[in-house]
């Protein structure tokens, strides 16, 4: 059985901010670095036995914390898992979005990239690293709209509304009828640092 752990990376200063990240290569912020800390204490007590990480910064910083925390443990990067490529809305907050093109901004041809486009890349990712990595544990530290699209295509009973929380940790498990959902938004690490 191959099983694959889904990391959305911490938390940074775009998040809060509520700007589109897409292929921005902003790294995390003071927060976002303790959540990778707590994420990497809770992921080097399981079984990963290969990790993955998007070449954007957030996403690096994120999966080095946790390759630091498991050990002996190969780190790869690859840009086939970098977050959605949000176009001309890149780096803007929906204030912004809206002051500029109007309130139904989302009906323009602003050049994001599609789902059917995301899940083209994140599947030729996939397939290429469960076959390689088959039978073994794989962690793969991506962005959320990027995981959540991919994530829905292989589970179509994901709710769609779903948001990925930052360092959140979603699993499958592949079986003889395709992959099976083993937990999805978790975030049980982050508990001390939000109390």
């Amino acid at each position: 059985m191959t099983t694959i752990g889904f990391v959305r990376h911490g938390t940074t200063l775009w998040n809060k901010q509520g700007r589109a990240q897409g292929n921005s290569d902003v790294p995390l912020d003071a927060q976002g670095i303790r959540e990778a800390e707590q994420a990497a204490a809770r992921l080097c007590t399981e079984n990963w036995d290969v990790i993955y990480a998007s070449d954007l910064t957030r996403a690096k910083q994120t999966a080095e914390a946790v390759a630091r925390a498991i050990g002996k443990v190969e780190l790869h990067v690859d840009k086939r898992i970098r977050e959605r490529d949000c176009g001309r809305i890149e780096g803007m907050t929906e204030e912004e979005r809206t002051a500029t093109w109007g309130p139904d901004w989302r009906s323009l041809d602003l050049g994001l990239e599609t789902r059917e486009r995301m899940v083209e890349r994140g599947m030729s990712f996939l397939d290429e690293v469960a076959a390689k990595h088959e039978g073994e544990n794989i962690l793969i530290v991506s962005h959320g709209t990027f995981l959540k699209q991919l994530l829905t295509y292989l589970i179509p009973e994901i709710d769609t509304q779903t948001l990925l929380a930052n360092t959140s940790v979603s699993c499958i498990t592949s079986g003889d009828d395709g992959w099976k959902l083993e937990y999805l938004n978790c975030t049980k690490h982050l508990e001390q640092i939000h109390k």
